[in-house]
């Protein structure tokens, strides 16, 4: 509407950025309806006391998201839902972080024969309710896994649980209590924060992932625990060297802290590294879930507890939330680590990742981001003056799927930065078009900003 003059007081950030975000605002509470004519430029400078430049580039923002359009000497006008949200056709989602499928179908096959195989022996058995914990063969199947990464495990440590994140619930569930601190990377998974906001979790940002940073954390307070992912860290790449990984368990017994250890990624590497779980077994909750390694469809993830009392614990979280993972899954999983499949599966995805860090190499040239060279995400870093969110927003109505750095951050932060996945359900002809597409956009908005500030 012509007469509208927004109410900044609840923006924060520079003058345009404030004014593009109330306009967001107005659009997304229907206080701006599609079609509607905006006021000039100038009209609303005044009405602001701002001046012309401050809102030219607040128009100029909010048109970039796809939440107006400039028709000339007409105006400026909120535009149709439709065609702020259509994504092009011939793009594909690099937003979810999926491991990528590997070639010739090998995991479809895997998973036909096995479900045939199930049928045809008569399997039973898991086609029904499953014991508190799981099947006693699939923990004992997980329970090996364990051992041959380093992590002796006795079979009643392992649970078997729907996914990483039933098994994450569970391991907080069990181990803290409303109000406990717990320390982490300054940029984590998500779900992991959710998480902690649920159960009433302090979190304890730390500036590395280091044991001289956990016990400068102590000295400013109580920490009941960590929560770490070791190996290729979503969203920042980073992996905890295996020196500091002994060190960080060795500050974690000496300030009696617990360690929820996630390793999502840590079969990725040819050359993996320890868990820190293997340094100090006796206080560590320890989840590897088939979710970023194999595929998120099958569901199945193995938390080992540090006695057998809190694997009880887990075990009746899981069957709280979730009542068991899907069970034929979880006998295809153990058959798989039986028989070497689940290795096979497990090397596809690392080549395929590998081979997909290659590609993406030349088609970000010019753009700064960071990688795990048997990973499949990038940490794309982007100029302070550059807005990750309203980028990533600026991506998706191009069909490019990014997550912005606010949606990672443990605590306040200032860093702009968008997680781009090069995996799921994309092909690698189809992955080096959005690529293409991603490093002009990041390309085109650094440009803009540096003209315009």
């Amino acid at each position: 509407m012509e007469g509208w003059c927004p109410d900044l007081s609840g923006f924060a950030g520079p003058k345009y950025r404030a004014v593009a975000d109330a306009l967001a605002d107005a659009v997304d509470r229907g206080e701006l309806r599609p079609g509607e004519r905006l006021p000039p430029q100038r009209t609303l400078a005044s009405r602001l006391g701002f001046d012309l430049t401050t809102i030219t580039k607040a128009y100029d923002r909010a048109r970039r998201n796809g939440l107006i359009d400039t028709r000339g000497r007409a105006g400026s006008f909120v535009v149709e839902p439709a065609r702020a949200s259509a994504p092009a056709a011939h793009l594909v989602d690099t937003g979810m972080n999926c491991p990528p499928l590997a070639p010739q179908g090998l995991l479809q096959r895997a998973l036909a024969e096995a479900f045939q195989e199930a049928i045809a022996g008569g399997d039973t058995a898991s086609l029904q309710y499953q014991r508190l914990g799981g099947a006693p063969e699939v923990r004992a199947a997980g329970a090996a896994l364990l051992g041959r990464i380093g992590l002796a495990s006795a079979v009643d440590q392992v649970v078997v649980a729907a996914g990483g994140q039933n098994a994450l619930h569970a391991a907080l569930r069990a181990g803290l209590r409303s109000g406990d601190r717990v320390a982490c990377g300054r940029f984590v998974y998500p779900g992991f924060i959710a998480l902690a906001q649920r159960l009433s979790l302090e979190l304890v940002p730390l500036p590395q992932m280091t044991a001289e940073a956990l016990e400068g954390a102590c000295r400013e307070g109580p920490i009941q625990a960590l929560y770490v992912v070791p190996t290729n860290n979503n969203p920042t790449t980073e992996t905890v060297p295996a020196a500091e990984r002994a060190a960080i368990a060795e500050a974690a017994r000496r300030q009696d802290i617990q360690i929820i250890e996630d390793d999502a990624y840590g079969l990725l590497p040819a050359d993996r590294l320890p868990p820190i779980a293997s340094f100090a077994p006796e206080r560590s909750w320890y989840i590897l879930s088939t979710s970023k390694i194999v595929s998120p469809a099958l569901r199945v993830a193995f938390t080992r507890a540090p006695g057998v009392s809190q694997a009880l614990r887990i075990a009746a979280d899981v069957h709280e939330t979730a009542v068991m993972a899907p069970p034929i899954n979880a006998a295809i999983v153990a058959k798989w680590l039986r028989d070497g499949t689940f290795d096979r599966l497990v090397a596809a995805t690392r080549d395929e990742a590998a081979a997909r860090q290659k590609l993406a190499r030349p088609l970000l040239g010019s753009s700064h981001y960071a990688s795990h060279a048997q990973g499949y995400h990038l940490w794309l870093t982007l100029p302070e003056q550059v807005s990750a969110a309203e980028l990533s927003r600026e991506l998706n109505a191009a069909g490019i799927g990014s997550v912005p750095s606010d949606r990672f951050a443990a605590g306040k932060s200032s860093l702009q930065a968008l997680r781009i996945s090069l995996g799921g359900p994309i092909d690698r002809a189809g992955l080096c078009t959005s690529l293409r597409v991603l490093e002009g956009h990041v390309n085109g908005s650094v440009q803009r900003w540096d003209a315009l500030v």
